[in-house]
């Protein structure tokens, strides 16, 4: 089992919505909506993996420099070991289309998901978004 760092971004418009993308001809979770992000790349920083993520699922230009660091959860769930970092936009150029492992995209209020998001999408963003908490831990219990 590998460890894997992931850089996810949290793209919130003015009246709260955050964008969501549908994954597909993915290994993981295909089909389901989630954020645009994925595995940092080696001696790639963290913010920026954010963004190059965003530029290529959904087509967003976000400078780097003014993301949020919004949180980090760590998990270790047996077959899956890493931490996830998600940053925080509310400024952007361009208009979010699918692109790459993307088949549709769209904006849903956080506490109105839709029920084919990621299992752990609506934690996620209420620990993080709503709650203000920073870290997170997900273990498997013995």
């Amino acid at each position: 089992m590998s460890f894997v760092l992931v850089a996810w971004l949290v793209v919130q418009d003015p009246v709260g919505r955050v964008l969501l993308g549908r994954r597909s001809g993915v290994t993981y979770a295909e089909g389901l909506w989630g954020l645009p992000g994925g595995r940092v790349e080696r001696g790639e920083a963290l913010a920026q993996a954010a963004v190059r993520e965003a530029a290529e699922e959904v087509g967003l230009r976000v400078d780097p420099g003014q993301l949020e660091p919004l949180g980090a959860a760590r998990y270790d769930l047996g077959e899956a070991h890493g931490v996830d970092f998600l940053f925080l936009t509310r400024t952007w150029e361009g208009e979010p289309a699918p692109l790459e492992n993307t088949s549709e995209v769209g904006w849903f209020h956080p506490g109105a998901l839709p029920p084919e998001s990621l299992p752990w999408l609506a934690d996620v963003l209420d620990t993080h978004l709503r709650r203000g908490v920073w870290l997170c831990e997900h273990l498997k219990q013995p």
